[in-house]
């Protein structure tokens, strides 16, 4: 089974393509997320987790989904994390994480995609097609490994790696992951499309207008479903442009 977490889309694409190529079933983990639900799977094939890569590391909200879960059946989980250049060192964690749910760890490979951290170096449309286009013998290589029954080679770390994944996680953990700096502006529709996205449940709308709680993983999912870019992160995002990844799979089909 193909269970994922997106915020904007990246790691959807990727476990759509995983869930195809392997021929699959779906789950997407947003609605046991937002309604705190413990989930309780059984899969005669392997598990494959799909998600991004926060700071890098595998996010909490999905590292607590898995934690607090029940995985039966096959006890074999693979790991596919989409990120901007590279995850560190995510499989530590990876490793202790299945251990804690008994499952048996069988690698993580990373899948670059396009940065749509909007506090760092967006794409433009044209490069974020090629990237994408990139990353599907990746994730068919990926498809094979996994069929096979064989764990991903597995990189080296350095210390780099590990002071980044370690350090500063946490850090982007408690300091980062807020939700005061969000913005909305006169674009506004009240469409409600931020609200129904947020996989904490952390958004509601007053007046038509959207409102942040204190709950945050700064997935971007409220910003990414924003056609109308009303959505802005402090002054950081203002008049970005956001070529998020249904856009561009759009492209990508042409």
């Amino acid at each position: 089974m193909i269970v994922y977490f997106s915020g904007t889309g990246n790691s959807r694409y990727c476990a759509e393509f995983l869930a195809d190529q392997l021929g699959d079933e779906l789950l997407d983990s947003r609605n046991y997320i937002k309604h705190q639900i413990a989930a309780e799977l059984i899969s005669g094939k392997p598990w494959v987790f799909v998600a991004p890569t926060y700071a890098w590391q595998i996010p909490q909200v999905f590292a607590d989904f898995i934690r607090t879960g029940e995985f039966k059946g096959d006890d074999r989980a693979w790991f596919c994390l989409t990120c901007g250049s590279e995850i560190g060192a995510a499989s530590e964690m990876l490793i202790k994480l299945c251990e804690e749910v008994g499952l048996r760890y069988m690698g993580v490979v990373p899948v670059e995609m396009p940065n749509n951290y909007l506090f760092g170096n967006v794409p433009e449309k044209a490069e974020a097609v090629e990237i994408i286009r990139a990353a599907r013998p990746v994730l068919a290589r990926a498809a094979e490994w996994i069929a096979a029954g064989k764990a991903f080679p597995q990189a080296s770390l350095s210390a780099a790696d590990r002071l980044k994944s370690r350090l500063i996680a946490p850090l982007f953990a408690k300091y980062a992951a807020q939700p005061k700096k969000f913005r909305v502006s006169d674009a506004c529709v009240s469409c409600g499309k931020c609200e129904e996205a947020c996989p904490l449940g952390n958004i509601r709308l007053e007046n038509g207008r959207p409102v942040w709680g204190e709950r945050c993983a700064q997935c971007l999912a409220c910003i990414g479903v924003c056609r109308k870019q009303a959505i802005n992160y402090g002054k950081s995002t203002a008049g970005k442009r956001r070529y998020f990844c249904d856009l561009h799979h759009k492209e990508t089909e042409r």
